[in-house]
């Protein structure tokens, strides 16, 4: 058979199904990642603040919402509604610069270890530099010194607001609205206002089936779905037609590039 010939037949088919099970094909070239990893054990900042001899010296996944920055390198997080309670202090110990985000609610992930906060021992064992003078109502309580931190928004958040979160990191918790194919699903966007389903690619098919109405965590970055862009870094090499039938289903839409997939406890 030629290469017309095959190509012809290919479009057929990708017209009868539908030109999003191409991303079924186009997945197998990606570079491979891992999907379903074991979920990280969350709890929260008023758990540990209320048992803190019992989570001290062990590492902890809390997403809540930041509260105010200390200093260069910390901030405070909170669950308590309203902002009340006792709040609980976060040192990124991460190496990379992290700002909170300005709106309150939009919540992040902080993963590290729980410490009581002895700046001298913190600052030498992590490397760090903190100004003293900020952490004052801080000192001898439980903190968490951070390894890794996320924003961890809503679909509808990142949907409504897109520009705010292209080109970073985030994990997003939803439940599955629509799979359009075994790399190609949507996350419902939980009734934010203004703002839609957000769109998922994974760099390759799940190690375990996603179903359909599935409450997933998606760490990944967020980007701007442009065909050439993802054709260049992705090396992919797509049909024209292929080509002009995404950029109207997605053209000027963020997608979230997955790197793991968990379900959330």
């Amino acid at each position: 058979m030629n290469d017309n010939s095959e190509r012809g037949d290919f479009l057929q088919a990708l017209g009868q199904t539908g030109v999003l099970v191409f991303l079924v094909v186009m997945a197998m070239v990606v570079r491979s990642c891992s999907f379903f990893e074991e979920k990280p054990t969350i709890t929260n900042t008023s758990e540990i603040a209320e048992n803190a001899d019992e989570f001290l010296g062990n590492s902890v996944t809390i997403k809540s919402r930041a509260i105010q920055q200390i200093g260069s390198s910390s901030f405070t997080v909170s669950d308590s509604r309203f902002f009340r309670g006792e709040p609980l202090v976060v040192v990124n110990a991460s190496g990379t610069p992290f700002n909170i985000p300005l709106d309150r609610n939009i919540k992040v992930q902080v993963t590290g270890q729980v410490r009581n906060l002895v700046i001298p021992k913190i600052e030498q064992e992590f490397n760090l530099n903190m100004q003293d003078e900020y952490y004052r109502d801080h000192i001898n309580k439980p903190a968490i010194i951070a390894r890794y931190l996320v924003l961890a928004p809503q679909p509808g958040q990142i949907t409504q607001r897109p520009e705010e979160y292209y080109r970073r990191q985030v994990v997003v918790t939803g439940e599955v609205d629509n799979i359009r194919s075994p790399v190609l699903l949507t996350l419902d966007e939980n009734q934010w206002l203004g703002g839609q389903d957000l769109l998922v690619l994974l760099k390759a098919p799940p190690k375990v089936a996603i179903n359909q109405d599935q409450t997933v965590s998606i760490t990944g970055e967020v980007r701007p779905f442009v065909i050439a862009e993802i054709e260049k870094e992705y090396n992919f090499t797509w049909d024209l037609n292929v080509k002009r039938e995404l950029e109207v289903e997605y053209g000027n839409r963020p997608v979230l590039v997955a790197d793991t997939i968990y379900h959330p406890s």
